[in-house]
């Protein structure tokens, strides 16, 4: 019986992976193309890379766990990444995420709210613009609540 991952059936995955049939090596590229069909990677397609790459359930799921970029369950509509490097904390990242918490938002478990998730992440590579913030990839310089906002509320509208 073949298995059903969100809305891809086994198949489909493996079709989609397909150019990786049997490599090995291909573990962490394989993961990362599953999050980006579905948006995250479920229990169930764990199975389904072993099976294509043909390496154990348990090496598949060593590196899901070592990364932290992978999800296992579905994102919110609008996914807020604050950077809390040391560039942005000399900027002011703590009173920004003081601020986010305030506005109910808990940056350090990831919890979702209004369709928005905040995570905390280390180094968006804009330094020279922190605080630094991206949504759903795209980059916040100087960021505020209210420029967060404003790009999370064209997503979640």
């Amino acid at each position: 019986m073949e298995r059903q991952v969100s809305n891809y059936s086994e198949e489909s995955i493996l079709n989609f992976l397909g150019p990786y049939k049997g490599d090995g090596s291909a573990v962490l590229r394989s993961l990362q193309l599953v999050q980006e069909l579905l948006g995250y990677v479920p229990d169930s397609a764990l199975d389904i890379i072993a099976k294509n790459c043909n390496v154990s359930r348990a090496e598949v799921y060593g590196v899901f766990t070592f990364y932290s970029d992978f999800r296992s369950t579905p994102p919110a509509k609008a996914v807020v990444k604050v950077c809390v490097a040391e560039a942005c904390q000399a900027s002011g990242s703590a009173s920004l995420i003081s601020e986010l918490h305030d506005k109910g938002y808990d940056i350090h478990k990831g919890n979702i709210k209004d369709d928005i998730q905040m995570e905390q992440t280390f180094c968006l590579g804009n330094c020279a613009l922190g605080p630094a913030a991206m949504v759903n990839g795209a980059p916040i310089g100087r960021a505020t609540c209210e420029k967060i906002f404003a790009s999370t509320s064209a997503v979640t509208a």
